[in-house]
C-alpha cells in the first residue's frame, strides 16, 4: 500500500500546527519562549498594518535580491560550466567563498553601503549568489556530452549550446540550486534586517525581542515562513513549465547513445 506524499506532508503540517498549540496551552513550554500560533496569528490581525507595511519592505528587497542572486547565480554557473578554464579557475575561489560565513561579514557591508536597503540586498544577493552558481555549475557538468557533440557537428554557435543544450539539460539542478538560493536569500534579508535597519520583517523580530513580545516575535517569524513557502511554490509552478524540455531531453537521450 502507497501512501500519498501530499497527504503526509499535511499531517506532519497538522501535527506541527498542534505541538505548537499545545505546548505552550498546558504549560508544557513557557509561552515567554514559545506562545501559541493563536497568539501569533492574532498579533499579525491585530497590527496587520504594521506587518503589512514592514512585509512591503522585506518583499522588495528580497525581489531585487532574486534578480542578482538567482539570475546572476545561473548565468554565472552556466558560463564557468561550460568552459573547462573557467571551471578551473574560478570554482575553487567560489567554493572557498561559500565556506566563510558571511554572516560575520556584514558589518563591512555597513560600512561601504550604509544601514539602509542597499547594505540588505547586497548581502543577500552575495549569500544567495554562491550557492546558486556552484549548483548551476555542477549541473552542466552532468550533462550528456553526446548532446553537446551533435549539436557541435549540426553546426550550434555557443550561445544556442548553451540556450538549447545546457539550458534544458541542467533543469533539474538549476532548480535545486534555486531552491537553495531563493531560500536563502531571504533568510539573508531578514538577517540583515535584524542585524541592523529601521524597517522589514527582521527589524520587527528584533524590535519585539527586546521588548520580551513573543507573540509579535513570532508572528513576523511566521510570515517568513509563509514568504519562503510560496517562493518555494513558485519553483514547483516553474518545475511543471520546463517538464516538457526535460522529457525532449531523455527521449533524445537514447538515440544519440545508441548512435
Amino acid at each position: 500500500m502507497t501512501t500519498d506524499p501530499r497527504l503526509v506532508r499535511r499531517l506532519i503540517v497538522i501535527l506541527l500546527a498542534v505541538c505548537w498549540e499545545a505546548l505552550p496551552q498546558f504549560g508544557l513550554v513557557p509561552k515567554l519562549f514559545l506562545p501559541p500560533m493563536t497568539d501569533a496569528v492574532w498579533a499579525i490581525w491585530g497590527s496587520a498594518s504594521e506587518y503589512a507595511y514592514h512585509l512591503w519592505i522585506t518583499l522588495q528587497e528580497v525581489a531585487i535580491s532574486m534578480v542578482f542572486a538567482c539570475g546572476g547565480g545561473v548565468a554565472g554557473g552556466l558560463i564557468i560550466g561550460v568552459s573547462i578554464r573557467s571551471r578551473r579557475l574560478l570554482l575553487p575561489l567560489a567554493s572557498g567563498l561559500f565556506a566563510i560565513p558571511l554572516v560575520v561579514l556584514y558589518p563591512l557591508f555597513t560600512a561601504w553601503f550604509g544601514i539602509g536597503s542597499e547594505s540588505k540586498i547586497v548581502f543577500a544577493s552575495v549569500y544567495g549568489f554562491l550557492p546558486t552558481l556552484l549548483g548551476t555549475a555542477a549541473g552542466v557538468q552532468t550533462i550528456d556530452r553526446n548532446l553537446v557533440t551533435v549539436a557541435r557537428a549540426m553546426g550550434a554557435t555557443r550561445q544556442q549550446q548553451i540556450l538549447r543544450v545546457y539550458v534544458p539539460a541542467a533543469i533539474p539542478t538549476v532548480l535545486s540550486s534555486l531552491r537553495v538560493g531563493g531560500a536563502l536569500v531571504i533568510v539573508g534579508v531578514v538577517v540583515a534586517q535584524m542585524l541592523a535597519s529601521s524597517a522589514g520583517i527582521g527589524f520587527l523580530i528584533s524590535r519585539y525581542r527586546t521588548l520580551l513580545d513573543s507573540a509579535h516575535v513570532f508572528a513576523a517569524i511566521l510570515l517568513v515562513l509563509v514568504l519562503a513557502i510560496l517562493y518555494d511554490l513558485v519553483v514547483q509552478v516553474i518545475e511543471r513549465r520546463t517538464a516538457a524540455w526535460q522529457r525532449a531531453i531523455r527521449v533524445e537521450r537514447a538515440p544519440v547513445g545508441y548512435a
